[in-house]
């Protein structure tokens, strides 16, 4: 496996320095956000409520991207409600891409580890303690949540969406040979540096980027575990995946097959 001491940052911050120095584990959860006010209050709350009940030292990081929802007004005040050393909001003014979301966040993030998922309640947080046991026990760069092996799984998809999904992941691992079951899905959990590595290496956007995150992974020895997550549809909002997303997902996966 590549070694990864090379790649360690700096601290940041007198906080990641303290951390680092009792060699207790922290996390950064990055949430980046687009028009998600009704969803932000809660996925926030089943976030703090999972990491206190573990004991887990945690940070939750808000990246608004400019929602016209008043997604930002909630935030803030999520931010007085639990306090600022818990959940940090860092906006921008428009939304400039999910990779460069990460990279805003990872800027402010203090932990060692950093955790993606969705805030529109499709990943619960009540899987990430299973994250950490399971990168603790294999010593992991990554572990991903899979919704396609051992009792992971859809809820609220149509046909349509599941038969989209299913085929999608399926040219991935004709093609691509990964090594891990579901390439599309964004509920992880990284090493700081093996995530500030894969973003510097990867090109593309939307969701072709996650699978991209994957493919450069192995490509540079890093390892996965994976973990069966339930993968629910989202209850406010509108999904953010249409048919431009579909043709810009085919064109990625192609590149990627003649690139890697």
């Amino acid at each position: 496996m590549a070694s990864l001491e090379g790649s360690r940052s700096p601290p940041r911050s007198r906080r990641e320095l303290e951390m680092r120095s009792t060699g207790q584990d922290k996390y950064s959860v990055l949430l980046p956000t687009y028009n998600e006010r009704e969803n932000l209050p809660l996925i926030v709350w089943l976030l703090v409520k999972s990491f206190s009940e573990s004991g887990i030292n945690y940070e939750i990081i808000i990246i608004d991207d400019g929602s016209p929802d008043g997604t930002r007004d909630v935030a803030e005040q999520l931010e007085k409600i639990y306090g600022s050393d818990r959940i940090l909001l860092r906006p921008r003014e428009k939304k400039l891409g999910l990779g460069t979301a990460y990279i805003h966040g990872m800027k402010h993030a203090t932990g060692n580890y950093i955790i993606i998922m969705d805030a529109d309640l499709s990943h619960h947080p009540k899987f990430i303690p299973e994250f950490i046991r399971k990168q603790k026990e294999g010593n992991f760069d990554i572990v991903s949540g899979t919704r396609y092996k051992g009792n992971g799984g859809v809820y609220g998809w149509d046909l349509k969406r599941k038969i989209i999904s299913r085929g999608a992941n399926f040219l991935t691992q004709i093609l691509l040979r990964p090594g891990a079951s579901d390439l599309t899905g964004s509920f992880r959990l990284y090493r700081k540096e093996v995530l500030e590595k894969l973003i510097e290496k990867c090109v593309s956007k939307g969701y072709v980027f996650q699978m991209e995150m994957i493919v450069r992974a192995r490509q540079l020895n890093y390892t996965i575990g994976e973990v069966p997550i339930s993968f629910v549809d989202r209850v406010y909002g509108e999904s953010k995946l249409g048919g431009n997303e579909i043709v810009s997902f085919l064109r990625g996966l192609l590149t990627l097959f003649a690139t890697t």
